[in-house]
C-alpha cells in the first residue's frame, strides 16, 4: 500500500466523491455563521446544518467537503497523550434527501480499499444493534462475514441531539496490527490503539419528539465524518497524528528549535508533552487567525489567547527563547496552503497577530510572576502555607499561569495550592460562559417565523441599478416584536396598522449584509388602471393617494435561505399573497448609504497605503449617517497618519474615479487582485468593485457610480475596540457640511462665553489655563501647609509597638495625595516605623497606611493593616506591604479604627 501524504489523501477523497456526483465545497470559516450553539466550528457537518434542517436549500443535494475544525473541550489533555488535538480536518460526504444506505456504505468501502488501498481483511464494520438494514447491506451486498461486523448500542452507534432528526451510525475500524497493542483494551470498540475508527456514517432517518418517540423522516440524510489525520495515521502506518507527514515536519522543526531535543526517546516523556502541545497549538492558532479570530478576553478570542499562551509557555519549557511561534506558523502555512490557499494570502496578517500576542504574553507573564511573589509574601505574613483557589485561578485566568506552574513555583518555597478551590473557580467560569451563550434549538440556529416558509421560495435582488420595480408577493409574516405574548406567524394577508414582513419574488430593496444596512421605502398596491411608472421613487403623496394599499418598509433583512424580507407596517389597505405590487426604495437614504460604503472602500485602501498591508477589515457598518470601519492594527494611529488617510480618500474623491462592478469567478477575482473578507461565504460567482485602478474589492453592496458623488470625507474618531483591532468612524457628503456647521456654531458659542471671537478663542483659553495653573499651585501649597499644621508634631505622638514606632493620626479635609505626602515625610523623619493617617473629607473617609522597609521585614504589612481597619469606617481597600490606601463613609468610626491599628500591627510583628 502506498503511503499517501495528508495533502494527497485530502484531494483523493474530494475527487472520489466528485466522481459520485457530489459538489465539492471549500471549507467554511471556523467562525460559525448564524449558529448560536457553537463558539467555533467543531465538525464537518456543523456549517451545513441549515441544509439538514431544511432552513436553506443546498446548492446541490450531494456535497463533499474537507472542513477545518477546532475542539477545545479537553484542552488540558492535549499533549498528555498522542491522541488528543485541538485542530483537525474532517472529510465528509453529505446527502440531503438524495442517496442513503445502499449507496453510502459501498462508497465508503470502495474508497478505503480500492482508492486508498487499505487491506480489506483488516477492515471491520460496526452497526447499530437494531439497524438490520445496514447489517444486511454489509453482509449481502458487501459480502462481509457476519462475525466480522460488531453490533453496538445506542451510546456508541446512534446519533441524536435532544429532539429533532437523528439516526443510527455505521463505522469502519482498521486493524493496525499487534505492534500497536495486544492488551484487553485492544479489541473492536475498545479503548486501545490497535483498532482505529477511520469512517463514520450517520443515517439521519428518524425524528425524535424529545420524549423518546421516533417517527420516520420524509427526507433521509447522510452525514459522513472522517478525520483526515486519523486516516493518514492508518495509511502511513505511524503511531499517532503527530507522526503523519505534515505534522511530523512541524514537530521536527520544534525539536530543532529546542536545541535538538529528542521526541519519544528514553526519558523524554515530559518534553514530549510540550512538543505535542506546541505542535498542535500552532496549527490551531494559524488557522483561527486566518479566519479572522483575534486574541481577546472573551469568546473564541479567549480560546485563541489561551492556546497561544499555552504554546509559548511550553516552548519556554523546551528551552526555546525569544519569539518562535511566527516561524512555526510559516511551517504550518507551507504544509497546508495547498488545501487552504487563504493561509498564504493572509500570511503577513497571521504572523503579525501571533508576534504581537506572543510579545504581550511575555510581558504579562512577568507581571504574573511579580503578583505571585506578592501573594507568597502575603501568605508568609499571615502565617499561612496554602494559596487560595481563587488566587490560583486569578493567576491562570489573567496572567496565563496554569495550575501546575503555580504549584511548581510555590512548592520551591514551601507553599501549597488549594487545587479543589481552583477547580471550583474554573467550573464557575465555565458555567457562566455556558449560561451566557444563547440557548438555541436543534442544530443551533434560533427558530424564526421565516423557517415556516417554504424553503424553495427565494428573492432576487435587482436593485443595483434600479430603485423602483414591480413584483409579486410570494410570502408574508405577521410580526409582534413589541408583544412578547403574541407569536409571529406566516400570514396570507396584512391589513391596515399591522406590523409584518413582505417577501417578493424580486426586489430593489437591499437587505442588510456585509456591514451595509438595508434599504427603507414603501410598497404600493395600485388599482389595475394605474401605471406605477408615472410615479417617482420616493413614495410621494400622489402615490399614497392612488394606491389602494401602502406598506412602509422600515428595514430590509436577509432571512432563512435566500429570502429578502421587507419589514415594516401597513399604512393603509390590505396586502395578500399573490398581489402584484410596486416597490420603491427611498433614493436619498440609498444614496447617502452608498456614499459611506464607497468611501469605506477608499479608506481601506488608504489605510493599507499609510499603515501597511497587514491592515485587514475586521468589521464594518454603513448607514445613511456614517461609516464605521474596524481593522487590524496593533497601536493607535498618530494624528499625522489619520490626516494622511483622510487626505488620500479626499484626493481619490476629487479624482472622479469611475466605480465599476463585474461578476466573475472567485478564482478570476483573486487573480485580479481583489481583496476578500475574513469569514465571508463566497459562491462560485462574485461581484468585484473597482474604483478606478486604485481600489479593487469583492463586495455585494451598493455603491456610487463615480467617486465625485461622495462629495467629501471626514474622519471623526479612531479608537481601539479589541486587542489588535482599531475602529474609525467617518462621515461623507452633506453630513460633513453639517458637521462643520455645528463646529462653527460651537466655536461661536464658546467665544461668546469668554467675550472673545472665534479668531481669538485660542489665546483666551491659553491665558485662562495659565491663570488656573497658578491658582492650583497656590491652592496645593496652602493645603499642604494646612495639613502639616493640622498634623502638628506627630512624631512626638508615636507609640512603640513591639519595637516599631506607630503614628496613627486623624486629620480634617486632607485628600489622598496630601496623606501620601505627609506619610512620606513621617517615614523619612522616624525611620523604622508604621504610619496610619485618616482624614474626614465632607463625610467621606480617606485612609493611607505606610510601612518602612525595615518594618516590612519584621512582619508589618500596610495592605493587610488597612483591610482590617477600613471596615470600621464603613469601607474597604488594600495594597502592597509598604503602602496601601482605602476609603470609607463613616467618619464616626475613625477614632476606633486608629486604636485598632496598634492591635493589628502587634499581631503582624513576629
Amino acid at each position: 500500500m502506498k503511503k499517501y501524504s495528508v495533502n494527497e489523501l485530502r484531494e483523493m477523497y474530494l475527487k472520489f466523491f466528485e466522481s459520485k456526483g457530489h459538489l465539492r465545497m471549500n471549507s467554511f470559516s471556523l467562525v460559525p455563521h448564524n449558529d448560536n450553539s457553537l463558539l467555533i466550528i467543531n465538525s464537518g457537518m456543523a456549517p451545513l446544518k441549515p441544509y439538514f434542517t431544511g432552513q436553506e436549500v443546498p446548492p446541490k443535494r450531494r456535497v463533499t467537503t474537507c472542513q477545518k475544525c477546532i475542539r477545545t473541550g479537553d484542552l488540558e489533555n492535549v499533549g498528555k497523550t498522542a491522541r488528543h488535538g485541538t485542530f483537525f480536518e474532517m472529510l465528509g460526504n453529505f446527502s440531503f434527501g438524495d442517496y442513503f444506505k445502499e449507496e453510502a456504505i459501498p462508497w465508503a468501502w470502495e474508497f478505503l480499499t480500492e482508492v486508498v488501498g487499505l487491506d480489506a481483511e483488516r477492515l471491520y464494520p460496526s452497526v447499530y444493534v437494531d439497524d438490520d438494514e445496514a447489517f444486511k447491506i454489509w453482509t449481502d451486498k458487501m459480502h462481509i462475514p457476519a462475525e466480522r461486523i460488531i453490533k453496538l448500542g445506542k451510546e456508541d452507534n446512534f446519533w441524536e441531539h435532544g429532539s429533532g432528526p437523528c439516526g443510527p451510525c455505521t463505522e469502519i475500524y482498521y486493524d493496525r496490527g499487534e505492534k500497536y497493542g495486544t492488551g484487553p483494551e485492544d479489541v473492536l470498540g475498545g479503548e486501545g490503539d490497535r483498532f482505529m475508527e477511520v469512517w463514520n456514517v450517520v443515517f439521519s432517518q428518524f425524528n425524535n419528539d424529545g420524549h423518546g418517540n421516533y417517527t420516520d423522516l420524509v427526507q433521509k440524510n447522510i452525514d459522513t465524518g472522517m478525520g483526515l489525520e486519523r486516516l493518514a495515521v492508518a495509511v502511513q502506518d505511524v503511531g499517532s497524528i503527530f507522526d503523519v507527514d505534515t505534522i511530523k515536519a512541524l514537530r521536527d522543526k520544534i525539536c530543532e528549535m529546542a536545541g535538538g531535543v529528542q521526541y519519544e526517546a528514553e526519558g523524554t516523556e515530559e518534553s514530549d508533552v510540550s512538543v505535542r502541545i506546541v505542535t498542535d497549538h500552532i496549527r490551531s492558532t494559524t488557522f483561527m487567525i486566518s479566519d479572522g479570530i483575534m486574541p481577546s478576553n472573551e469568546g473564541r478570542g479567549y480560546v485563541l489567547r489561551r492556546i497561544i499562551r499555552r504554546a509559548v509557555r511550553h516552548g519556554r519549557k523546551l528551552g526555546i527563547s525569544g519569539s518562535f511561534l511566527p516561524e512555526l506558523a510559516l511551517s504550518v502555512i507551507a504544509g497546508s496552503k495547498d488545501g487552504y490557499p487563504e493561509l498564504e494570502e493572509k500570511k503577513d496578517f497571521i504572523l503579525n497577530v501571533i508576534r504581537q500576542e506572543e510579545d504581550k504574553f511575555e510581558k504579562t507573564f512577568e507581571q504574573g510572576l511579580e503578583i505571585l511573589a506578592n501573594m507568597q509574601e502575603e501568605l508568609k505574613a499571615a502565617g499561612k502555607n496554602t494559596l487560595s483557589g481563587e488566587d490560583a485561578f486569578k493567576l491562570y485566568d489573567t496572567y496565563g499561569f496554569p495550575l501546575d506552574s503555580t504549584e511548581e513555583i510555590l512548592a520551591e518555597n514551601g507553599f501549597l495550592v488549594d487545587a479543589e478551590g481552583f477547580e471550583k473557580a474554573m467550573k464557575n467560569q465555565r458555567d457562566t460562559a455556558r449560561a451566557a451563550r444563547k440557548v438555541s434549538n436543534y442544530m443551533g440556529a434560533d427558530a424564526t417565523v421565516y423557517e415556516d416558509i417554504d424553503p424553495s421560495i427565494n428573492s432576487e435582488f435587482i436593485g443595483y441599478d434600479k430603485l423602483v420595480a414591480d413584483s409579486t408577493i410570494v410570502a408574508m409574516a405577521e410580526l409582534h416584536a413589541a408583544d412578547e405574548d403574541a407569536e409571529n406567524a406566516v400570514a396570507d394577508a396584512l391589513t391596515d396598522g399591522m406590523t409584518g414582513a413582505i417577501i417578493t419574488s424580486q426586489t430593489p430593496f437591499y437587505g442588510t449584509m456585509g456591514g451595509q444596512v438595508g434599504d427603507h421605502g414603501k410598497i404600493f398596491l395600485y388599482p389595475a388602471d394605474v401605471d406605477s411608472a408615472e410615479h417617482d421613487a420616493l413614495g410621494c403623496d400622489s402615490c399614497n393617494d392612488k394606491a389602494v394599499a401602502v406598506f412602509k418598509v422600515e428595514s430590509t433583512e436577509h432571512v432563512a435561505g435566500s429570502k429578502i424580507a421587507m419589514i415594516g407596517r401597513v399604512v393603509k389597505g390590505m396586502f395578500k399573497t399573490g398581489d402584484k405590487v410596486t416597490l420603491k426604495v427611498c433614493k436619498h437614504g440609498r444614496m447617502a448609504t452608498c456614499r459611506n460604503h464607497s468611501a469605506t472602500h477608499l479608506m481601506q485602501k488608504a489605510l493599507r497605503e499609510v499603515l501597511g498591508t497587514h491592515v485587514e477589515q475586521a468589521g464594518s457598518y454603513q448607514d445613511a449617517d456614517r461609516t464605521r470601519f474596524d481593522f487590524s492594527h496593533f497601536k493607535a494611529m498618530t494624528p499625522a497618519e489619520i490626516q494622511k488617510v483622510e487626505e488620500l480618500v479626499n484626493e481619490k474623491i476629487a479624482a472622479e474615479l469611475d466605480v465599476n462592478t463585474q461578476v466573475m469567478t472567485l478564482e478570476e477575482a483573486k487573480k485580479s487582485g481583489a481583496m476578500a473578507l475574513f469569514g465571508e461565504k463566497y459562491g462560485d460567482s462574485v461581484r468585484v468593485v473597482n474604483m478606478g485602478d486604485w481600489s479593487i474589492e469583492l463586495c455585494g453592496g451598493t455603491h456610487v457610480s463615480n467617486t465625485r458623488q461622495i462629495g467629501q470625507f471626514k474622519i471623526l474618531s479612531e479608537s481601539g475596540v479589541a486587542a489588535g483591532v482599531r475602529r474609525i468612524e467617518a462621515i461623507t457628503g452633506s453630513n460633513v457640511t453639517e458637521y462643520y456647521k455645528e463646529l462653527e456654531q460651537n466655536a461661536k458659542d464658546a467665544a461668546a462665553l469668554l467675550k472673545a471671537t472665534p479668531d481669538t478663542l485660542y489665546d483666551h483659553i491659553k491665558k485662562l489655563q495659565e491663570e488656573l495653573k497658578a491658582v492650583k499651585s497656590e491652592n496645593e501649597s496652602l493645603k499642604s501647609s494646612a495639613a502639616k499644621e493640622a498634623l502638628g508634631n506627630a512624631a512626638d505622638d508615636a507609640v512603640d509597638v513591639k519595637g516599631l514606632k506607630l503614628v496613627a493620626k486623624s486629620l480634617k479635609d486632607v485628600d489622598m495625595n496630601g496623606l501620601r505626602e505627609l506619610g512620606d515625610s513621617l517615614k523619612e523623619k522616624l525611620g523604622d516605623c508604621v504610619v496610619v493617617l485618616m482624614s474626614d473629607n465632607d463625610g467621606k473617609v480617606s485612609i493611607m497606611t505606610m510601612a518602612s522597609d525595615s518594618a516590612v521585614k519584621k512582619g508589618a504589612h500596610a495592605g493587610n493593616l488597612v483591610k482590617e481597619i477600613a471596615p470600621m469606617v464603613g469601607g474597604g481597600g488594600g495594597g502592597r506591604p509598604n503602602m496601601a490606601q482605602a476609603g470609607g463613609k463613616n467618619p464616626a468610626g475613625i477614632e476606633d479604627a486608629l486604636k485598632k491599628a496598634a492591635e493589628v500591627l502587634a499581631g503582624q510583628i513576629q
